[in-house]
């Protein structure tokens, strides 16, 4: 055996079509283009969407919705979930090892839900909300300066 007599399967490379080579090859005269019209002709392009001049329909239909970024990484903290945390000081570390967030959340709020009966520390990277503040002050709690 020897190089130059290895080939492939006689069926195992399917020809290429020959389009516009005559009535024999079904692909002849308009090579399989239709007649008249845009896409028969050479260079005969539009682009996705478009619609012959009528207004596109991603165009004709009303957008609506945001999806914020800061979402993906912020959590809303209820009150009653302080307690899960160990010890008296809340910040974004210690709400990630009681579990109450996952890895990803790097901004955090608490919000009124719950209630609280100790006092805390909450660390200044939490926003907290005006009642929730209310709540904690109430408790015993403070806010870190």
């Amino acid at each position: 055996m020897y190089l130059n007599t290895i080939a492939p399967h006689p069926k195992a490379r399917k020809d290429r079509r020959r389009i516009c080579r005559g009535i024999g090859s079904d692909f002849g005269k308009t090579g399989g283009r239709g007649h008249k019209g845009q896409k028969s002709r050479s260079g005969g392009f539009h682009r996705i969407g478009f619609e012959g001049g009528q207004m596109p329909l991603q165009r004709r239909v009303p957008k609506s919705g945001f999806s914020s970024r800061l979402a993906l990484i912020t959590a809303e903290i209820r009150l009653n979930e302080l307690v899960l945390c160990e010890g008296n000081f809340i910040s974004i570390k210690s709400l990630r090892n009681a579990g109450v967030i996952n890895s990803c959340i790097k901004r955090a709020k608490i919000i009124l839900s719950g209630a609280i009966s100790t006092s805390v520390i909450v660390s200044k990277d939490i926003r907290i909300t005006k009642g929730a503040l209310d709540a904690i002050v109430a408790a015993g709690g403070k806010i870190e300066e």
